[in-house]
């Protein structure tokens, strides 16, 4: 006798996959009369979320100078993330930390080690929709953000892809268990048992004003640069499935 514990799952609609529900232990022998398949097929979607890195490394002469221009490099990256829109609760902090810095180039002279002799580097982890990823990166970087741009592409309902994923493979489950039954001269029957594993820029409008002879009017701010043309991934997920079918 073949023993197989696996997680058992709701089915809707009659052979609709719903999901995982507890563990039970399961027969497959002579006497059930049943037909077990291992199917595997994937699912995709389109990225709706893009975790941005915003970071930042400065350097100074010595401790104090360096934490200080390490503070205020954070605060004006922060206001310019919230002026570009991005809640609070979408910022998280991944790491911040002073040290000592040794890593010179061969071409730095002994007054540039000089002013490197510490470096304060930090960074945030700044989820948003990807249609507002390169303001983000671009806001950012005009900031002071000097290391920022890699993008974590994710999806905020990760689980129904997962479902999608497993009821695909479910789908191709029955068909080869269709096919066996047919090269066995036997009549599919309905599915007993199942169980998933997943694999897993604002125009500035300008007002006529009067110039009081001999003064020369400030030139307008210069354009902000081009935004970068990013792009949202697919994301793929996969299932494999364990069918048991009943045959007549």
């Amino acid at each position: 006798m073949k023993r197989i514990s696996m997680l058992a799952v709701g089915l809707v609609a009659g052979a609709m996959f719903a999901g995982a529900a507890a563990a039970q232990t399961f027969q497959v022998n002579r006497e059930n009369k049943t037909i077990a398949i291992n199917a595997t097929d994937e699912a995709t979607a389109m990225a709706d979320i893009a975790a941005v890195t915003i970071g930042f490394e400065v350097f100074g002469p010595d401790s104090d100078s360096t934490y200080a221009l390490g503070g205020k490099t954070s605060q004006a990256v922060l206001a310019a993330l919230k002026k570009a829109g991005v809640e609070d609760k979408s910022i998280e902090s991944v790491n911040q930390g002073l040290e000592r810095f040794q890593d010179f180039d061969q071409k730095d002279t002994p007054d540039q080690m000089a002013k490197k002799q510490f470096v304060f580097r930090q960074s945030w982890t700044v989820s948003v929709a990807p249609q507002s990823a390169a303001v983000v990166i671009r806001d950012a970087v005009a900031a002071g953000a000097n290391k920022s741009g890699a993008i974590d592409w994710r999806l905020s309902d990760h689980k129904a892809l997962q479902a999608k994923a497993a009821e695909a493979a479910l789908v191709k489950a029955k068909a080869i268990a269709s096919q066996m039954a047919e090269g066995l001269h036997v009549k599919l029957g309905d599915l007993i048992y199942a169980s998933n594993e997943s694999q897993e820029s604002r125009p500035v409008l300008l007002s006529m004003q009067r110039i009081a002879p001999g003064v020369v009017a400030a030139p307008p701010p210069p354009p902000p640069p081009p935004l970068l043309e990013i792009r949202p991934q697919t994301i793929h997920e996969e299932a494999t499935v364990y069918a048991v079918f009943a045959i007549e």
